[in-house]
C-alpha cells in the first residue's frame, strides 16, 4: 500500500532505542547516501522486512537523484522488477499482488522529495499500523536530512561559483595576456558547471561571434570558428538574451560545428552596461543530465560578473594603451628635437674638419663617418614615423609580427635573438594560426628571458612542414643555450603552448637546446595553416 505521512500511533517501546539511533544518524551523518543506507537497514530490521529503500527525486524533477536500499536476502530486487522511481504515488504498481508493500512519501516544507519503501515481511504477512508509524517517523527525519543536505549543497555550489568569479576577475584585471585571461574564463565555466566544454565567443570583425577560447576535456578544433550573424542562436545572444538547449546535437537552431557531441547547453550573453561583449557557452556531453534551475541562475550570475570584469579590463587596457601612446609621442619628440639635431650638428663639424684636413686617408675616414651619421639619422626618422603610427597602421604580415616580437624581446634579454624564415610565411599561413603562433613566440621568448639565462636564442618559422596527419602546416622553433628546464617546478607556460597548438589541431613539445652537450631548451610549436 502507498500512504501519506500522518500523525499515526506511537511506536513500539521496544523499537524506540533503534529509532533514536536512526534519528541520531540522520542528524550527525556527513554523507547523505551513507546516512540513508543506515536508515534503510534500521527500517528493514524493525519491520522485519526483506527489502527497504529510499528513492529521492532529482532536484530538477526528472528521475532519481539518490537511492539507498537494503536487501536482506538478495531476492527482493529480482521480484520487484525495477527500482522505485522516487514517487510513492506510482510505486504500488511495481509489486506482485501476493507480496506486502509499503510506500510513504518523503516531504519537507511541503515539497515532495521522494519515497520510503518497505517490501515483503519475512513472516509473509502484511505490514501493520506499527510498521506504518515507524516508517512515518523515519520518513519525516529523512525529509529533514535531505532538505538540510540540499541547502548545504546549494551553499557549497554558490561558494564555488563565487570563487570562480574571483579567479576570472583576477585573471582579466591582472594586465597579462588577454587570450590567457579568456582561457581562464572558459576553464572556470567548464569546471563550475560540470560541463564537457566551456567556450568564450567574442564579436567577429565580419559579424557574428568568433570562438576565442576553448576549455574541453578532449582536444578541440573549435578555436577560431565563427557563428554567423544570421544564425538564430547568434541573433538571440547578440540581442542580450540567454539560450538554454536540452540537446545541442539535435537542436536545429544550433550551428553544426558548435553542437557536435554536446547535449544540455547554456549560451549566456556577456552583457554589461547595456553592451553585449561576447558569449559564454557551457556544454555537457550528449545524454548528460540537464542543467537545473539553480545551475542556470548561478551560471547567469557568473556570466554577468565575467562581463563586468571584461569591461573593466577593456577600460584598463585602453588607459594603458593611451599611456603608451603618450610615451611614444614623447620619445618621438625627443628623438626629433634632441638626438637628430645633435647628430646633424656633429655631422656638420665632421664635414668642416674633413675640408680642413690635408691627409687623404683622414678625409676618407671622416667622409665615411659622415655617411654613417646620415644613415643613422634616416633610421631614427623611420623609427619616429613608426612610433607615431597606431597598431592598425602596422603591416599585418606574419613576418613583420614575428620580427616585432623579437625586437621587443631584445630589451629584457640584453641581445637580439637571431631569426630565420622558411617558405612563404606571409601568404600561406592563415590569420588564426598566425595570431596563435605570434602568441606562442611571445610566451617562449618571455620564458627564455625570465628563466633560461641564455646568451643566444634562435627563432625559426618554417611554413613548409608536413604534420603527422599529412596536413601542411607551420612550425615555430625557439632554441636557447641557457640552463634548460628544471626537473621539478611549474610547467604552466609550456602547457599553454601545447593547449594553444592542440586547439588548432597541432602540437607543441620541448627538447635539448643549442648549448654544450645539449644544454638549454628547444621549444617547438606547430599547427596547420
Amino acid at each position: 500500500m502507498s500512504v501519506e505521512p500522518g500523525p499515526g500511533g506511537a511506536p513500539n517501546p521496544d523499537d524506540v532505542p533503534r529509532l533514536l539511533e536512526a534519528m541520531r544518524a540522520v542528524g550527525s551523518g556527513l554523507q547523505l547516501r551513507s546516512t540513508l543506507e543506515r536508515i534503510c537497514e534500521t527500517a528493514a530490521e524493525l519491520a522485519d522486512a526483506r527489502y527497504a529503500a529510499v528513492g529521492l527525486a532529482a532536484e530538477c524533477g526528472d528521475g532519481l537523484a539518490e537511492r539507498a536500499d537494503e536487501d536482506t536476502d538478495g531476492q527482493a530486487v529480482r521480484w520487484i522488477g525495477r527500482l522505485p522511481d522516487g514517487y510513492g504515488e506510482t510505486a504500488g504498481a511495481c509489486h506482485p499482488p501476493e507480496a506486502g508493500f509499503l510506500a510513504v512519501p518523503i516531504r519537507a516544507q511541503g515539497e515532495h522529495l521522494g519515497t520510503f519503501y518497505l517490501a515483503e515481511k519475512r513472516d509473509g504477512g502484511p505490514f501493520g499500523e506499527h510498521d506504518l508509524d515507524m516508517v512515518r517517523v523515519l520518513a519525516r527525519e529523512v525529509g529533514i536530512a535531505v532538505g538540510n543536505a540540499r541547502l548545504y549543497g546549494a551553499a557549497k555550489r554558490r561558494e564555488r561559483w563565487i570563487d570562480g568569479s574571483v579567479a576570472v576577475t583576477t585573471a582579466l584585471l591582472s594586465g597579462g595576456d588577454a587570450d590567457e585571461a579568456l582561457q581562464v574564463v572558459a576553464e572556470q565555466a567548464r569546471r563550475l558547471s560540470d560541463s564537457m566544454a566551456g567556450l568564450v565567443l567574442l564579436p567577429a570583425a565580419t559579424g557574428g561571434l568568433e570562438i576565442v577560447a576553448v576549455a574541453s576535456e578532449h582536444p578541440s578544433r573549435a578555436l577560431g570558428l565563427v557563428l554567423p550573424p544570421e544564425n538564430a542562436v547568434a541573433g538571440r545572444i547578440l540581442a542580450g538574451k540567454a539560450v538554454f538547449v536540452e540537446d545541442a546535437a539535435s537542436d536545429p537552431r544550433m550551428h553544426a560545428d558548435l553542437s557536435r557531441g554536446y547535449g544540455p547547453t547554456m549560451l549566456l550573453p556577456l552583457r554589461s552596461g547595456g553592451r553585449v561583449l561576447g558569449t559564454l557557452v557551457m556544454a555537457r556531453a550528449a545524454g548528460a543530465r540537464p542543467f537545473t534551475d539553480a545551475e542556470r541562475t548561478l551560471a547567469t550570475q557568473f556570466a554577468s560578473q565575467a562581463a563586468l570584469a571584461l569591461m573593466m579590463a577593456e577600460a584598463q587596457r585602453d588607459r594603458e594603451q593611451l599611456a603608451v601612446y603618450e610615451d611614444r609621442d614623447r620619445i618621438a619628440r625627443d628623438l626629433h628635437d634632441l638626438v637628430i639635431q645633435r647628430l646633424f650638428a656633429t655631422g656638420m663639424l665632421l664635414e668642416s674638419a674633413q675640408r680642413r684636413s690635408v691627409l687623404p686617408e683622414v678625409r676618407q675616414g671622416v667622409g665615411k663617418a659622415v655617411d654613417e651619421l646620415d644613415v643613422t639619422i634616416q633610421e631614427i626618422r623611420t623609427a619616429i614615423f613608426a612610433l607615431q603610427q597606431g597598431p592598425a597602421e602596422f603591416p599585418a604580415q606574419l613576418r613583420t609580427r614575428v620580427l616585432r616580437e623579437i625586437n621587443m624581446a631584445a630589451v629584457p634579454l640584453g641581445f637580439k635573438p637571431s631569426h630565420r624564415f622558411v617558405g612563404s610565411v606571409d601568404t600561406v599561413v592563415g590569420e588564426l594560426t598566425a595570431k596563435n603562433l605570434v602568441a606562442a613566440l611571445r610566451e617562449a621568448l618571455s620564458n627564455a628571458s625570465r628563466h633560461a639565462g641564455a646568451s643566444r636564442i634562435d627563432v625559426t618559422v618554417d611554413a613548409t612542414v608536413r604534420l603527422p596527419n599529412e596536413e601542411t602546416g607551420v612550425r615555430l622553433t625557439v632554441t636557447d643555450d641557457g640552463v634548460g628546464i628544471p626537473e621539478v617546478g611549474r610547467r604552466s607556460g609550456l602547457k599553454n603552448l601545447k593547449r594553444r597548438a592542440e586547439s588548432l589541431g597541432g602540437d607543441s613539445w620541448y627538447g635539448p637546446g643549442s648549448g654544450e652537450d645539449g644544454g638549454g631548451t628547444s621549444v617547438v610549436w606547430q599547427a596547420p595553416y
